[in-house]
């Protein structure tokens, strides 16, 4: 027994050690993989997902008897000869006496029906510069129409035929759709008549695609291709949310991201077209300019919020409300200014007359300010 004393208390020792570590470190001597933690849902939610539309040939049945097909004709008058191009060659013949050719110059697009008094809504470009214009209805009539009023800023335009019973497509509210919301989009692509894709709404409130003065997007991935222009996109109900404007291609054809004028922003412009001839937007006679971040951490902001006021307009409605060059606007309406070209637009669809709290920064201090919404004045070309 005596040879075998000097292992007892090794042996002792290595089993309390043991004893500790399974009970401190339950884990220490566990070899097996560690476990994924997965997060999942008690049952399937099949019931949300079942009562989805598995057709949207309702909605379709709805809206299309609504958009129309425009064609337009332009008359292009030519030299017969390149050497009329010539300024010294010309000054030997009198301007008048020039020989020229006309040339018919013919393009197609898309319209849709706002209203069954005949008021067509569809953008500028279609109809821009045209000599005729002839809209062609689904049900086959046609109609020379009349061009009520244009607004090359939104690039929207309002035109007018003298049919009867004509259908009218529903507006939809397009500030309470969301991204990932089903839309389809109806027009006449490449004149092969009229035709129906749909895709999703892939991002609201695009102001930076550089096609407009006045941008707020809906961006699309329905596809949208040349003769689409001017017609409606529709959600899945069959009601109006945008006017396909344009895409964003590398090859001409649609690649996924197409843009839509916003129905509110397409009915405030309708009905300004119609009633006053012209679009009356808001204005507060200021130049601005984006804050960068040396110019934030300069001003000593925290973060990129706000818009530099680099100018103001003299008895303009900024400088009656005490605004002054080198302020930072805050927020309008207590909405914090993030993106400048969002702000310029929202105070552009404000009606003149409105009264609006503008919160500024002026040598580091806070100030609230209210202005008196202006009509912003005629551009000069």
């Amino acid at each position: 027994m005596r040879k075998f004393n000097f292992l007892f208390w090794p042996v002792i020792s290595g089993v309390l050690v043991a004893v500790l570590l399974l009970q401190y470190f339950p884990d220490f001597f566990n070899t097996s993989p560690q476990a994924i933690e997965i997060r999942e849902v008690a049952q399937p939610q099949t019931s949300a997902l079942g009562n989805g539309p598995v057709s949207y040939a309702d909605a379709v049945s709805v809206a299309a008897p609504t958009v129309v097909n425009i064609y337009t004709r332009t008359v292009v008058k030519q030299k017969i000869h390149p050497l009329f191009n010539d300024p010294f060659f010309r000054n030997f013949f009198d301007s008048e006496s020039i020989p020229q050719r006309e040339r018919i110059q013919s393009s197609l697009g898309s319209g849709v029906i706002l209203s069954p008094q005949g008021y067509i809504v569809t953008n500028n470009h279609v109809i821009s510069g045209a000599d005729s214009i002839i809209v062609a209805f689904r049900d086959g009539r046609e109609a020379v129409a009349e061009v009520i009023g244009t607004d090359p800023e939104t690039d929207l335009a309002v035109l007018k035929v003298t049919l009867s019973d004509l259908p009218s497509i529903a507006l939809g509210h397009s500030d309470a759709y969301r991204v990932g919301d089903v839309v389809l989009a109806i027009g006449n692509p490449f004149g092969v008549g009229q035709t129906v894709t749909m895709g999703i709404i892939s991002a609201t409130g695009r102001n930076s695609v550089g096609l407009n003065t006045y941008e707020d997007f809906i961006q699309t991935d329905a596809a949208i291709n040349p003769g689409n222009s001017g017609g409606a996109l529709i959600d899945a109900h069959g009601n109006l949310i945008g006017i396909n404007t344009a895409i964003f291609s590398k090859s001409g054809g649609s690649q996924g991201i197409g843009f839509a004028i916003p129905s509110d922003l397409t009915k405030q412009v309708m009905q300004d077209l119609i009633e006053h001839g012209r679009v009356i937007r808001g204005w507060l006679g200021i130049e601005i300019q984006e804050l960068t971040p040396s110019l934030a951490e300069s001003f000593g902001l925290n973060k990129m919020q706000g818009l530099i006021i680099a100018g103001v307009f003299r008895n303009g409605p900024a400088h009656l409300a005490g605004i002054k060059p080198g302020d930072i606007m805050l927020s309008i309406n207590d909405q914090p200014i993030i993106d400048g070209k969002k702000s310029m637009t929202q105070i552009a669809r404000l009606r003149p007359g409105k009264a609006v709290n503008i919160k500024v920064l002026r040598l580091g201090e806070s100030l609230s300010l209210s202005a008196t919404i202006g009509e912003r004045p005629k551009s000069r070309n």
